[in-house]
């Protein structure tokens, strides 16, 4: 199994500097494993394991590249911190948008989010690439929301899932209606929205959310005895992604105009509703 280095990262023998700006990424680990045809990426957001800026410039820039390599057979989407897959969106900024009343600021972070999350659900439809997320710790908000946006979600048990946006009377805006109302109906998903209740890995596994469920510390032997199975019947898997493409596809208009309900909404917030995003804050930084 051969890897290319460029600037700390790994990618295919086919000219990958035509395709990776020679800048280091900064909260993004990725390689590519040949023989494989897995793109690893891992994410390490600093100060806190949510969607910096940083991190979704990066994951745009390392997710487009897909559509031009064609060896990439997989990509898989993860964390470098077993704990926590990612806990959603920045809240600090937001609360200091919110505060400022700049609302430009907000939407210009929100398009950015839904852009991430829209190249790794259109990988599957424009390079014929499988896309996985790997969940082995907890993915709340606008972490659930990128897990929901690969073709398969691999998840250990003990991980937790959540939205709990509700909590400072906000909704998920970068997908989470779009990608479970499709998976699991609208009645359901209006109810774990609105809920706020986090649910085990063993739960969604049950109700159809999660696709694959590895024990604890197995997530990347999950990932392997996947892509086996897959190897095998690829006809089959790539004839039925191709037909659920076409059941009722998700478009990024759909997302955009989520996303403005998402950013008007989030200008009208009481500063009772930010004081308790300022307490989500601080939880996530003691993570």
């Amino acid at each position: 199994m051969q890897n290319v280095v460029i600037a700390n990262q790994y990618w295919p023998q086919e000219n990958p500097s035509n395709y990776y700006n020679n800048q280091d990424y900064k909260q993004l680990n990725a390689y590519f494993e040949e023989g494989s045809d897995i793109l690893w990426m891992y994410m390490q957001p600093e100060p806190r394991p949510c969607f910096t800026h940083t991190l979704l410039d990066e994951l745009i820039n390392c997710s487009s590249s897909v559509k031009n390599l064609s060896s990439i057979k997989y990509t898989v989407f993860a964390s470098s911190n077993k704990d926590i897959f990612n806990l959603g969106g920045d809240l600090s900024f937001f609360e200091n948008c919110i505060k400022n009343k700049d609302k430009e600021n907000l939407k210009t972070y929100a398009y950015s989010c839904i852009d991430a999350i829209y190249t790794n659900y259109s990988n599957s439809h424009n390079a014929n690439v499988t896309t996985i997320s790997l969940v082995e710790g907890n993915a709340l908000g606008g972490g659930f929301e990128a897990a929901l946006s690969s073709d398969v979600i691999i998840a250990e048990k003990g991980a937790h899932f959540g939205l709990p946006e509700v909590l400072f009377n906000m909704f998920p805006g970068m997908g989470a209606y779009s990608f479970l109302s499709r998976k699991i109906g609208p009645t359901k998903t209006r109810e774990m929205i609105t809920s706020g209740k986090f649910y085990t890995a063993e739960e969604l596994y049950d109700i159809g959310v999660i696709d694959v469920l590895a024990e604890p510390g197995e997530g990347d032997i999950a990932v392997y005895n996947y892509i086996s199975k897959e190897e095998r019947s690829k006809n089959t898997f790539n004839a039925l992604k191709k037909v659920s493409q076409l059941d009722n596809p998700i478009s990024y208009d759909e997302l955009k105009n989520i996303v403005d309900i998402w950013v008007d909404s989030a200008m009208q917030l009481k500063p009772r509703d930010l004081k308790m995003m300022q307490r989500i804050v601080g939880k996530q930084n003691k993570k």
